[in-house]
């Protein structure tokens, strides 16, 4: 079974198959979190990631061509950027609220969009995300953890590499072939610390449900989603267009962690959804 042949059953524009990524994402990552102290953030990533290989692998079952042997750096370095990526945002959202952390990790996509930009009025759009991510960074009083903000930064550098190089591999490797390698590769690198950061918690089976279920909301769905809709949207869209995700991570943990929103965050997501509107709905002009 095909990825893309499901998702042609539902044809959605590529800007609502974004959205919906955003928001599943964002809600795996608060159940993530909240077990951490079971798991550990390296444990957590490695049951996302392993759960989200094993069932693309039984939906695609990609074949090992001469063609995708032929780009194996380029999903070496996919599942590369993939591990660090949420290596590094498991380990920001341990030590900093989850809208804070995805806060700072978005100063990645939103760089690359500003690099990316060739219409003036997509720097207005960058312009207002960028406002809106500086007002919704203090959403409590209290001083910020640095390594927390450090990873986040980390996260931040890697989620632009993942986005450069998902559009290089959904480009040179057919269908979902290229993610499901990529995933697998991850995968087999975070095997040795995940195992040993959980040890016998990974014999519980409600921790790995939980670890299943966030599998699908953090890594298959959204992925799978991203992948299909940068095929035929631009990088610096795509980019601006994820300036949802603070907005999304500040609401999740909210309602599955408590934390909760500032009248000046509430603002800043007005002024980011602004921006992902704008960007969305003026992206051909």
């Amino acid at each position: 079974m095909n990825v893309s042949h499901i998702t042609a059953r539902f044809p959605f524009p590529p800007a609502i198959l974004v959205v919906f990524s955003i928001g599943s994402m964002q809600l795996g990552a608060a159940f993530a979190k909240s077990l951490f102290s079971e798991v550990g953030p390296a444990g957590m990533v490695f049951m996302r990631v392993g759960f989200a290989a094993i069932i693309l692998f039984a939906l695609c079952r990609p074949k090992w061509t001469p063609h995708t042997q032929f780009h194996f750096k380029a999903l070496l370095s996919f599942g590369i950027a993939l591990t660090l990526m949420n290596l590094s945002f498991y380990a920001a959202i341990e030590r900093i609220p989850i809208g804070i952390a995805a806060t700072l990790e978005f100063l990645g996509p939103l760089g690359l969009a500003a690099l990316k930009s060739r219409e003036r009025l997509d720097f207005l759009w960058v312009f207002l995300a960028f406002v809106g991510v500086l007002l919704l960074a203090p959403i409590r009083g209290e001083a910020l953890d640095i390594w927390g903000v450090l990873f986040a930064l980390v996260a931040a550098f890697c989620w632009a590499m993942y986005i450069l190089l998902a559009a290089q591999v959904g480009q040179a490797v057919p269908g979902a072939d290229g993610l499901c390698w990529a995933i697998v590769i991850a995968a087999v690198l975070l095997a040795p610390i995940g195992i040993a950061s959980a040890g016998s918690a990974f014999l519980e089976p409600n921790i790995l449900g939980v670890g299943f279920i966030v599998a699908m909301l953090s890594s298959m769905i959204p992925y799978s989603l991203e992948l299909i809709a940068l095929k035929s949207m631009p990088v610096n869209v795509f980019g601006v267009l994820k300036s949802l995700e603070p907005m999304s991570a500040a609401i999740a943990g909210l309602l599955v962690l408590g934390e909760m929103l500032t009248v000046q965050s509430a603002f800043a997501i007005a002024l980011v959804s602004l921006a992902a509107a704008g960007a969305s709905r003026f992206r051909n002009g």
